[in-house]
């Protein structure tokens, strides 16, 4: 019976080595694979990966939000066209954001709680030349390391016209950056829920 209950018994993990394992998996699911989206084209390859790692989308004419990665919609290549992402609790990283450049209908984007987003992250989404074209709204909330550089990186998203920021305590120099940025984008609307 001792026995039993010693082979039942499992060792205590080393401290972190959960976080480890799951920011490993994270980046293997962010891993950008060229092949898929010469394959399958950018908007259905970027729904994959959004998916992948939980975030949601919604295609062009479609109220509906797609969650589900195997009830993805099928048909001819470049049918169905990303215009919103809702990146909420997702593990999406900059080693992801490739999947980003081919999409050219995305309006409205949502960050919010994703660990690892970053100002390099907001950075690569400003610099990718279809969303400065196509992003119209963008919401980022509580997303921990983000800082100034970041909201600042956003000045070449020319045809932003939205932009609502809220628990970001990584902003220290919140009129500072809010000025540029509205000098920069005049058209902007711009809300903030900071403290």
């Amino acid at each position: 019976m001792m026995a039993l209950g010693t082979l039942l018994r499992k060792p205590p993990l080393p401290p972190g080595s959960c976080r480890a394992f799951w920011g490993w998996l994270n980046a293997v699911f962010n891993k950008v694979d060229h092949e898929r989206i010469r394959a399958v084209g950018p908007d259905r390859a970027a729904s994959e990966w959004l998916l992948r790692c939980g975030a949601l989308v919604r295609y062009q004419g479609s109220p509906k939000w797609q969650q589900d990665y195997n009830a993805l919609p099928t048909g001819p290549l470049g049918r169905y066209k990303i215009e919103a992402i809702n990146a909420t609790d997702s593990c999406i990283m900059y080693r992801g954001f490739d999947y980003l450049d081919g999409l050219e209908h995305v309006t409205d984007i949502r960050l919010e709680k994703c660990m690892y987003i970053q100002d390099q992250c907001l950075q690569r989404l400003s610099e990718t030349n279809n969303l400065q074209k196509s992003l119209q709204q963008l919401k980022i909330i509580s997303c921990g390391n983000v800082t100034d550089k970041g909201i600042l990186a956003l000045h070449k998203l020319a045809n932003l016209e939205y932009l609502y920021l809220s628990d970001l305590p990584g902003i220290r120099e919140k009129e500072t950056t809010f000025r540029v940025l509205q000098q920069a984008l005049p058209k902007l609307e711009l809300e903030l829920d900071l403290e």
